[in-house]
């Protein structure tokens, strides 16, 4: 296990030379080797990449060299290339140049990424080390990371529940300080759910903040790129330098307080006093919330009272639609979305020289896991002749409203505050079979992407730690959200709360 966790220190110990980025990868090697073996492996980690090792000794020769010259050097070097020998973890649906990418699905098993994403790409430029890629559900299609075709990553508090999903390997990396942060994706609450069952910082930006290019579509109106890290500053550095307009992607666009990323601060006690915060009343009489997660919740407001913030509880009815809507706009356009994985233009191919139909059949039959046919079918038959696509269109049209009552409540509100989940996690295995369930794990998530706002989930508790729960305390994360484009506010706003309270931790139960 590495003993610096965050990326500041790491940075600081690289530049003095207290630590090198090869002892670094080394770690996570030494400790991957070491978990597959354990008679419950954690398989957050589905590869380490075989070049890693490499290129953080590439990074040391670098530093080192800049050391020679003197301290102006060191700082040139690292202001150029802020995250210079920094590993971090990749989402299995995310391009790396060269490397596997199978979206934890049979249908890709084999296939190699040509190019980089653009997320990648500026991750590289900024010194910073692809470790390996991570465990997730097929295609991102899930709550927990049991979909999987690897099978499930497991939670680092206690391995015998959910790391959350579709984001649960990424995260589960993080937690278990085998990465300094992470990349995972959001059409729904994939970050920020994971995040919170593995009690870490896990960032859903804007949608168009982080480029598309090169991570494979599930919903394509939803879909973004976030981040998981283990303090705000760790999720801020990252972005700060993935952030931007990118040629490749028309959906994305700049980030106008991308400088204030570099060296995040706090809010002030005076930020705090002029902080004016809304509370939903469709989340906090949500008769499906846990009675842990609401006494956390209502710790956190407290909170914010004590520190001189004014919170209201607003009616935003529209919210109890969000839902609905999502599934409707996700599993249409997954149905779209994965039509290009028929055995002829992706995918591997099982080929009985029966026909093309019979070659589509038993491509995808065989390709597909059942949760993933699940939604194709639904979405596919949303979007059959006998709806002419209405339904599809009426989701949109409640997408579009939910999405112009939050911009207008932004309008008089600085953040919305809510729980990332009804629940905790739970065991591995307990809602597999119950899907109608484990899509009520995103009640609370899914209206920041269909209004395209970002929102931070913050390890805010612990439940209390019952027989039920296997006599360990699980994490409970709160969201902050905020305006389009307000990644700023809402990370120093998170850092205030890990300044505060150091993360809400649990110790990793070995």
């Amino acid at each position: 296990m590495q003993t610096m966790y965050t990326i500041n220190e790491v940075v600081d110990a690289l530049k003095n030379g207290k630590v090198t980025s090869a002892e670094l990868v080394q770690a996570s090697i030494d400790t991957f080797n070491e978990d597959k073996h354990s008679s419950l492996p954690l398989n957050a980690f589905l590869e380490l990449y075989d070049d890693a090792l490499d290129l953080a000794k590439k990074a040391d020769e670098k530093i080192a060299e800049a050391r020679k010259a003197g301290e102006e050097a060191v700082k040139a070097l690292f202001e150029k290339q802020p995250l210079l020998g920094v590993p971090f973890a990749n989402k299995d649906n995310i391009s790396v140049r060269g490397k596997k990418l199978t979206c934890a699905s049979k249908i890709l098993e084999g296939y190699v990424a040509p190019y980089d994403a653009t997320v990648i790409a500026r991750l590289k430029n900024a010194g910073a080390i692809p470790l390996g890629r991570c465990n997730q559900d097929e295609f991102a299609m899930g709550s927990s990371t049991e979909y999987s075709v690897y099978g499930p990553t497991r939670n680092p508090i206690n391995r015998e529940y959910v790391s959350g999903g579709s984001s649960g390997g990424s995260t589960a990396a993080v937690a278990a300080n085998q990465a300094l942060f992470g990349l995972g994706t959001e059409t729904g609450g994939s970050v920020r759910l994971p995040a919170s069952y593995c009690g870490v910082y896990g960032l859903k930006p804007t949608y168009g903040v982080l480029s598309r290019w090169g991570v494979v579509a599930y919903g394509s109106s939803l879909d973004q790129v976030g981040l998981i890290g283990h303090t705000p500053s760790d999720i801020a550095t990252p972005l700060s330098v993935m952030c931007g307009s990118d040629m490749y992607d028309d959906t994305s666009a700049p980030l106008p307080s991308c400088e204030e990323l570099k060296n995040l601060e706090a809010f002030s006690d005076a930020d705090f006093a002029k902080l004016k915060i809304a509370v939903p009343k469709q989340f906090i009489e949500n008769k499906g919330m846990d009675t842990d997660v609401a006494k956390v919740f209502a710790d956190t407001r407290a909170w914010f009272e004590k520190k001189g913030a004014k919170i209201d509880i607003v009616d935003l009815p529209i919210l109890d639609a969000s839902i609905a809507s999502y599934y409707v706009i996700a599993l249409s356009e997954a149905a779209s979305n994965l039509s290009r994985f028929d055995g002829i233009r992706y995918g591997n191919r099982i080929d009985n020289s029966k026909g093309y139909d019979q070659l589509y059949v038993d491509t995808r039959s065989n390709g597909f896991g059942p949760e993933v046919k699940r939604r194709i079918i639904i979405g596919n038959y949303v979007l059959s002749e006998q709806f002419s696509g209405d339904t599809y269109k009426k989701g949109m049209s409640v997408r579009a409203r939910i999405q112009r009552e939050v911009a207008e409540l932004f309008k008089s509100y600085d953040i919305i505050l809510c729980p990332t989940c009804p629940t905790a996690a739970f065991k591995l295995g307990q809602k597999v079979d119950d899907p109608l369930s484990m899509y009520l794990s995103d009640l609370f998530t899914t209206f920041v992407n269909l209004s395209r706002i970002p929102s931070i989930s913050v390890p805010a508790g612990y439940t209390s730690g019952t027989a039920a729960q296997g006599g360990t305390p699980m994490p409970v994360g709160i969201q902050f959200a905020g305006p389009m484009f307000g990644e700023v506010k809402i990370l120093k706003l998170a850092q205030a709360w890990e300044n505060e309270h150091a993360g809400c931790g649990c110790p990793v139960k070995e």
